[in-house]
């Protein structure tokens, strides 16, 4: 059995699976590799987000958020990044507010960490497993799986570094995130306060390509108002 469907066992519940057996799931792209339908600039600018060749290009500047344009409960999300610059920081936040905080340009979410190799390094980090963590951010509760601190790390270094496309795997259900670095699961986090969200592309001061993001949407769960993320109008 595939190791997506077996992972699809072990987090939906087997009469939901049941139920849609004559649903039909199937990958839909979330960047069209053409231009930024479908997304909507929150507060970094029209210089930030660029399209070239069939890649999104971030310049990192100024720090802040790209959201889609609905929100996503639960879904299995694929993409690929490359960071241009070593050292460079950026993420994906997923069931997302979709707007800053007051005091802070960035979003309470759950975010899935894309870090470069040598960020580590740069800021004398005791643990060079940072670059794959997932972690709720802003006030928002989670429960890691290899926790350092609040954060979940990844059990193996399986990033590539600059210049080097990677690929993730984000399978996010009912509160649980389980994430793939370039081919192997090595990390997750259960239990999120939000279950419903917004997916928002971070840009925190260093350039990042992405490219082959696409999104196949799963069935609901049972999602309580509160743990669904404001509509942002």
């Amino acid at each position: 059995m595939p190791q997506l469907a077996i992972l699809f066992l072990l987090v939906l519940p087997v009469d939901r699976l049941l139920a849609q057996g004559n649903g039909q799931l199937a990958f839909v792209p979330l960047f069209n590799g053409k231009n930024l339908d479908g997304w909507v600039d929150v507060n970094t600018s029209k210089e930030t987000w660029k399209v070239k060749n069939g890649t999104l290009i971030c310049s990192g500047k100024p720090i802040g958020v790209m959201r889609s344009d609905r929100q996503y409960e639960n879904f299995v999300l694929e993409v690929e990044w490359k960071h241009m610059e070593a050292g460079g920081n950026s993420g994906i936040f997923i069931w997302s507010e979709g707007t800053p905080q007051e005091h802070d340009p960035l979003t309470k979410a759950i975010e899935v960490q894309m870090l470069e190799l040598d960020y580590a390094r740069q800021h004398n980090a005791t643990d060079d497993y940072v670059h794959g963590e997932l972690f709720p951010t802003m006030g928002m509760t989670a429960i890691p799986d290899n926790p350092r601190g609040i954060r979940s790390k990844s059990l193996e270094k399986r990033c590539k570094g600059k210049g080097e496309w990677n690929k993730y795997v984000v399978v996010a259900v009912d509160g649980t995130v389980k994430l793939s670095v370039n081919g192997k699961f090595v990390n997750g986090l259960r239990a999120s306060e939000r279950k419903k969200g917004y997916i928002c592309l971070e840009a925190e001061g260093a350039e990042i390509h992405f490219r082959n993001m696409r999104i196949m949407e799963l069935p609901g769960g049972i999602t309580t108002p509160e743990q669904v993320a404001p509509v942002v109008h």
